[in-house]
C-alpha cells in the first residue's frame, strides 16, 4: 500500500481564554497573520455557574454573547479565507448560540454551515442515572449527591470527536457546550491529520497544545512571574498552535503582536490547573512529564516528545448547586494595637447584631495585616477585620447586620472606617463527580441538516509509562543569601474545584536540582501557613525543571462559595515567591 502523505501543520489560533476577554482579539488573530482554525475557551467552572444564573433570568442567556459579537467582526473573512471556527461558547445552550450566530450570517449576506456539538448536558438526566445506579457522590470528599434536583447545572466534559463529526461533515463554525478546554484544539488537530482515537501520543500532543493556549494571553507573558523581562504586555498578543502530523507542536504569536513566546511563558502555562503528570481527559491521558520544549526562534517554542495513554472510562462532570447567599463585611484598623481593635470590633459587632454567629450557615473572620511599621502614608497605616457570613436566608444578611455596623462607628475603636461594602450575594457550590462515558453519547447537528451520534468512549489501551525516576537532588552545600524565592524561580497557580495548584519553574537544570530537593511538602507548608493542615500532593516534572502541588480543600466549596481574599488562588504562587528563604548564591549569581 502506498502511503498516505504527512499533511502540513495545522495552526490554531486562540481568541480568548475566559467569557469577557478582549473582544478585539479575534480580528486581531484573524487579520495578524496567516490561521486555520480560529478558537478559544469561554468556559469556566465558575461561568458555568453563571450561565445558568443568567439562563434562569432570561431566555438566551445560557451562551457567551460576546462570542456572537466576535462572528459579526469576523465571520465573512474567515469564509473567504478557509478558516475554520470552533467554540464551546455555546455553554448551556450550544443550539441557541448556533442560531444566534445563524442570524449574524443572514444579516451579512453570507452562508456559513454551522454546526453544534450537545449532550453534555446531565442535569435532565440526574434522576434517571441515580435511579439506575450511577455513583454521582463528590468525588473528592465522597459526599452522597443526595437530591438531585437542588442542581441549577450539570455537564460532563466531552472530548473532542464530535468536533471531528462537524468538521468531517462540512461545518465551517462548529458550537460546542462543555468540552474540554483542550479540546477545541486536539478536534481540529485530530480532523485534519486524520488522526485514529487510539493514536495515544498523536492525540497527548494536540492536547498539550491546547493546554498551552488556551488561556489566550497566559502564553505569551501574561500573568508570567518574570513579566518584567517582556515587552509589549500593555496589549499582548494572543497565541497560536501549530500542530504537526506527529502531535508535536510550535507555540507561536502574530509577528507584531505585543508579549513573548519562551520556554518561560509555556513552561508556566503547563503548570496552569494541573494536578498529576497524567493528565486526565476524556479522549487521551497526556503524560507532563514527558512533554520536552525547545525555542527554535524568537517567539517560537517547540513542544515535542509527549507521550500519551489511553483516557479514563468515565468522564468529569461539573455540578453546580446554589448555596445560599453570602455577605462581606470589612472595618479599617489604623495604627497601633492593631489586634486589640480587631478583638473590640468583633465583640462590638456581635453585642450590636440582632442575631448571633448561630443563626448563620457559616461565620469566618480574619484579620489581614497589610499595615506597616512606622507608616509614610494613612494607607501604609492600615489593616483589615473582615468578616464573612452565609445563609440560605437573604433576610439575615440584610438591615440588621448594616445596623449593627452603624452603631460601631463612633462607639467602638479610633480611627473607624468601612473598607469596601454591599449587600448580600447569591453563591454557588461546585461539586464534581464522575459518570461512565458510554452513558453520555455527543451529538452533532448541522444547522438546516440532519443529526449524527458521536460515541464518547475511547478504544482499549494498556497504559505503559511510569512516573518519572530522576532522583531528588540533596541541596549543595556552599554559601547562601537570602532572599525571595522568586528571585530565581517562576510560578503559576489557579483553582481546580474547591482546590488548587501551585506549579513552581526553574530556568536551568542546577535551579530545578536545588528546588526539587529543597521544597518539599512540608517546607511548602512552613513557607505557606495557610496550607498547614491541608492534603497536598506533590507532582515532580523534570523535563521541564518544575514541581507541582495540589492543595486540597483550600477554596473549600469551589470558587464562588470561597471566602478566601483570593477565591480563585491565581495570586498564592507568587505569595510563594515573596517568601524569603537561604538560596544558593551561584544560584543568584547566575
Amino acid at each position: 500500500m502506498t502511503p498516505q502523505p504527512t499533511k502540513d501543520p495545522i495552526r490554531i489560533a486562540n481568541c480568548s481564554g475566559f467569557y469577557g476577554d478582549r473582544l478585539a482579539a479575534a480580528r486581531e488573530m484573524v487579520e495578524g497573520g496567516p490561521i486555520d482554525v480560529l478558537t478559544g475557551d469561554w468556559l469556566a467552572e465558575l461561568t458555568m455557574l453563571i450561565l445558568a444564573r443568567t439562563q434562569a433570568k432570561r431566555a438566551g442567556g445560557g451562551y457567551a454573547r460576546t462570542f456572537v459579537t466576535q462572528m459579526e467582526q469576523v465571520m465573512g473573512t474567515c469564509l473567504d479565507r478557509g478558516i475554520k471556527v470552533v467554540t464551546n461558547a455555546g455553554g448551556l445552550d450550544p443550539a441557541g448560540c448556533a442560531e444566534a450566530v445563524a442570524e449574524v450570517a443572514e444579516r451579512l449576506g453570507i452562508s456559513p454551515s454551522i454546526a453544534y456539538v450537545s449532550g453534555d448536558n446531565l442535569l435532565p438526566r440526574l434522576g434517571e442515572l441515580v435511579a439506575a445506579g450511577v455513583d454521582l457522590d463528590h468525588f473528592e470528599t465522597g459526599e452522597p449527591v443526595g437530591d438531585t434536583s437542588r442542581f441549577i447545572s450539570a455537564n460532563a466534559y466531552l472530548g473532542g470527536w464530535g468536533i471531528v463529526e462537524a468538521l468531517d461533515r462540512g461545518a465551517d463554525i462548529v458550537v460546542t457546550g462543555r468540552v474540554t478546554d483542550a479540546a477545541v484544539v486536539c478536534g481540529p488537530a485530530a480532523w485534519h491529520h486524520g488522526w485514529a482515537r487510539d493514536d495515544w501520543d498523536n492525540l497527548a500532543g494536540a492536547v498539550v497544545a491546547g493546554h498551552v493556549i488556551e488561556c489566550g494571553t497566559q502564553a505569551t507573558g501574561g500573568n508570567y512571574s518574570f513579566f518584567t523581562e517582556i515587552d509589549g504586555l500593555s496589549h499582548p498578543g494572543f497565541p497560536w498552535a501549530e500542530v504537526a502530523a506527529d502531535g508535536s507542536t510550535v507555540i507561536g504569536k502574530h509577528d507584531d503582536a505585543g508579549g513573548a513566546v519562551t520556554i518561560g511563558t509555556v513552561t508556566s502555562q503547563l503548570l496552569y490547573e494541573i494536578g498529576a503528570p497524567a493528565y486526565l481527559g476524556p479522549d487521551v491521558t497526556a503524560r507532563f512529564d514527558t512533554i520536552e520544549l525547545e525555542q527554535i526562534a524568537t517567539d517560537r517554542v517547540r513542544i515535542s516528545s509527549t507521550k500519551g495513554e489511553p483516557p479514563p472510562s468515565t468522564l468529569k462532570v461539573a455540578m453546580n448547586e446554589f448555596g445560599g447567599f453570602r455577605r462581606d463585611i470589612s472595618i479599617a484598623l489604623t495604627g497601633l494595637d492593631i489586634e486589640a481593635k480587631a478583638a473590640l470590633v468583633n465583640e462590638a459587632f456581635w453585642a450590636a447584631c440582632p442575631q448571633s454567629p448561630a443563626d448563620f450557615d457559616e461565620v469566618s473572620t480574619s484579620v489581614i495585616r497589610t499595615d506597616k511599621t512606622d507608616p509614610a502614608s494613612n494607607e501604609e497605616a492600615v489593616a483589615v477585620w473582615k468578616l464573612n457570613l452565609k445563609s440560605v436566608d437573604e433576610k439575615k444578611l440584610g438591615r440588621g447586620l448594616s445596623n449593627a455596623m452603624n452603631e460601631l462607628a463612633l462607639a467602638s475603636i479610633p480611627g473607624f472606617f468601612g473598607v469596601g461594602g454591599g449587600g448580600a450575594r447569591a453563591f454557588g457550590v461546585f461539586r464534581p463527580a464522575l459518570v461512565p462515558a458510554d452513558l453520555v453519547p455527543q451529538h452533532v447537528v448541522i444547522l438546516g441538516g440532519d443529526q449524527t451520534v458521536v460515541d464518547s468512549v475511547a478504544p482499549d489501551g494498556e497504559v505503559s509509562i511510569s512516573q518519572s525516576s530522576l532522583p531528588v537532588e540533596t541541596p549543595t552545600a556552599g554559601p547562601t543569601t537570602k532572599a525571595p524565592l522568586g528571585s530565581v524561580f517562576g510560578s503559576r497557580s489557579g483553582d481546580k474545584g474547591g482546590n488548587a495548584n501551585l506549579g513552581v519553574f526553574a530556568r536551568s537544570r542546577a535551579a530545578f536540582d536545588w528546588l526539587d530537593g529543597y521544597l518539599t511538602t512540608e517546607r511548602l507548608r512552613e513557607l505557606l501557613p495557610e496550607t498547614a493542615d491541608l492534603e497536598i500532593e506533590r507532582h515532580r516534572l523534570p523535563n521541564i525543571v518544575s514541581l507541582n502541588f495540589l492543595i486540597h480543600g483550600i477554596l473549600q466549596e469551589g470558587v464562588a462559595a470561597s471566602t478566601r481574599q483570593d477565591g480563585q488562588a491565581k495570586s498564592l504562587g507568587e505569595w510563594l515567591r515573596a517568601r524569603v528563604v537561604e538560596i544558593p548564591t551561584e544560584l543568584m549569581e547566575t
